[in-house]
């Protein structure tokens, strides 16, 4: 099983760069069989752009989980603050492998109906037959 996630076009970047190894979340998923995560890079580019593995979900009050990421965070302490501001439980999933589709994808054409999860939104485990061909 997949997730598809809603990440603004900075942070894409900065994932496929290898310069931000966590991804921050407020809310987690309730399965624990998510084992990949399908990226929707925001507009204005509006495409799936790639997919990568969860290594680890870390879980905790910001301020710990800040101390322990901070490092792979991608992202400025201000930032990180300001996005988990009056939340007691912050979420980071420990980026693994990641493979950037060689071609974005419009996921009107893949997925009936689509619209951007506000948050994530489940995939299932089988392979589109664009995604297959999509890998650099």
């Amino acid at each position: 099983m997949r997730v598809l996630l809603s990440i603004k076009p900075v942070h894409v970047e900065n994932i496929l760069s290898g310069a931000k190894t966590f991804e921050f979340r407020r809310k987690i998923f309730s399965r624990r069989d998510i084992k990949t995560v399908l990226i929707y890079c925001t507009r204005p580019v509006g495409r799936l752009v790639g997919e990568f593995d969860i290594a680890e979900i870390l879980e905790g009050h910001p301020e710990q989980l800040w101390l322990k990421t901070r490092s792979g965070s991608g992202i400025s302490k201000e930032y990180y603050d300001g996005y988990f501001c009056g939340r007691t439980q912050a979420y980071a999933l420990k980026i693994g492998a990641v493979r950037p589709f060689a071609e974005h994808i419009n996921p009107s054409q893949v997925m009936k109906n689509f619209s951007p999860p506000q948050s994530f939104m489940y995939v299932g485990h089988q392979r589109a037959p664009l995604f297959e061909h999509a890998h650099i």
